[in-house]
């Protein structure tokens, strides 16, 4: 019974192996803005075998951290789920491991139907099923000419990789 105690303190106190996770062939760091943000693209953490994927909100930023396609919500829908699907690549995981989205829209009244066409028609090219869990909300944006920002969070098995 000892040894069980000692094993779990052990893990009770070990930490949580995570690391920062980027692809700059889609876009920068968010402290390499000219006004730098303090926040990594995405967040690996590993846990005994299973990947969780954090990825930061994601928007039509390329990879000198400027804003593209601003005034084209569908071009700038389809960049970010483009800047996603990089930081996917990079961790070798796919949409089909988002478990979750969180979609932020500038204007949610005027935007909905395009974001939902453009979502529906790459959810469509990916294969997905099941759809990941998903929220949209209206929000105001860290840039003004952003009108949509995505996070999305990915799961996957080590084991399945090899």
């Amino acid at each position: 019974m000892i040894l069980d105690e000692e094993i779990l303190q052990t893990l009770a106190t070990t930490p949580i192996e995570k690391r920062a996770i980027t692809n700059h062939r889609v876009l920068n760091e968010a402290y390499c803005y000219g006004k730098p943000s303090s926040f990594s693209r995405g967040m690996r953490i590993d846990l005994n075998g299973i990947v969780i994927l954090l990825i930061s909100g994601t928007a039509s930023i390329d990879e000198s951290g400027q804003s593209v396609h601003q005034g084209d919500f569908r071009a700038q829908m389809r960049r970010t789920l483009q800047n996603i699907t990089g930081l996917l690549e990079s961790e070798g995981a796919t949409w089909k491991d988002i478990v979750r989205t969180t979609c932020y829209l500038r204007d949610i009244e005027r935007d909905y139907e395009a974001f939902n066409e453009e979502r529906t028609a790459f959810y469509k090219e990916q294969g997905l099923d099941p759809l990941p869990a998903s929220t949209g909300i209206q929000a105001i944006l860290c840039r003004p000419e952003l009108l949509i920002e995505i996070e999305a969070i990915a799961m996957f098995r080590t084991a399945a990789r090899d």
